[in-house]
């Protein structure tokens, strides 16, 4: 695996926290050049400095907001600048706001959530394509989550986003057949992250309950899962990955151990 890796260019959005931080040090372990965007610039840097620490073969950051096309176009020259070949790039930004019903709803969440997660992924592809095609190599990775496949209450437009992050990887993997280039997506289920304080807008005690009595996955793992899929051999494609704990069996059926 560290061969695979070694010296490659490694493109992650999102990488501030969660599953991009975790997925930037498991690519630094085996030796990869990573490039970081998110908008906290602060957390990115000490994502990257561990990234150095860890072995990467180099770690460099950018601000990125990928709500934004100038934004986006932004960190894509400035990765010219750091290298004229991406060999992985990981859709890892977007996420959840609020769990209110369709009646209920705010515009500004339910913008949020379409500018991350489709958008956002929609911009970062198309910013990084010319970085992968003339080389006819590259590997794209978008995060996604068992949402975009199963709905719930609460949910319509977080699982309507990452349904259009499922269908665009899809449709990528269409796209880009005779080019050499693979495409995965990536679905976990309840993951422990910044994820539920985020979409409970800071509500701590809230966002807590979304893990009670159970081991939900970890940043870690779900980061070991984008490490394998870039790493199997050019001949081999992993389209779909979904991943949840031992006690999700979908969406809304979860086993909650009780407390004594």
């Amino acid at each position: 695996m560290s061969n695979a890796l070694r010296n490659q260019w490694v493109v992650i959005t999102g990488a501030s926290s969660g599953f991009g931080a975790a997925a930037a040090e498991g690519f630094a372990r085996f030796g990869a050049n990573v490039l970081l965007g998110a908008r906290r610039m602060d957390r990115l840097r000490q994502v990257g400095e561990t990234c150095l620490r860890s072995g990467a073969g180099a770690a460099a950051w950018h601000s990125l907001d990928v709500s934004s096309t100038a934004s986006v176009n932004a960190f894509a020259e400035w990765v010219r600048t750091q290298t004229d070949q991406v060999s992985v790039l990981v859709n890892n930004a977007g996420g959840a706001m609020g769990m209110e019903t369709v009646a209920q709803g705010r515009d500004e969440d339910w913008e949020t959530m379409m500018q991350t997660n489709v958008l956002g992924v929609l911009r970062a592809t198309r910013s990084f394509l010319p970085l992968m095609t003339p080389h006819q190599s590259g590997h794209i990775i978008n995060i996604g989550s068992v949402a975009g496949r199963t709905a719930y209450e609460g949910g319509a437009a977080y699982c309507a986003a990452k349904a259009g992050e499922l269908q665009i990887s899809r449709a990528l993997r269409l796209e880009l057949l005779t080019s050499n280039i693979r495409v995965s997506t990536i679905d976990p289920g309840l993951a422990e992250t910044e994820f539920a304080m985020v979409r409970f807008k800071g509500d701590a005690a809230r966002a807590s309950k979304t893990y009670e009595g159970l081991t939900p996955l970890s940043a870690e793992d779900v980061a070991e899962a984008i490490v394998w899929v870039a790493t199997r051999p050019a001949h081999v494609c992993i389209d779909e990955m979904v991943l949840k704990p031992t006690a999700q069996a979908t969406v809304y059926k979860v086993h909650r151990k009780t407390q004594p």
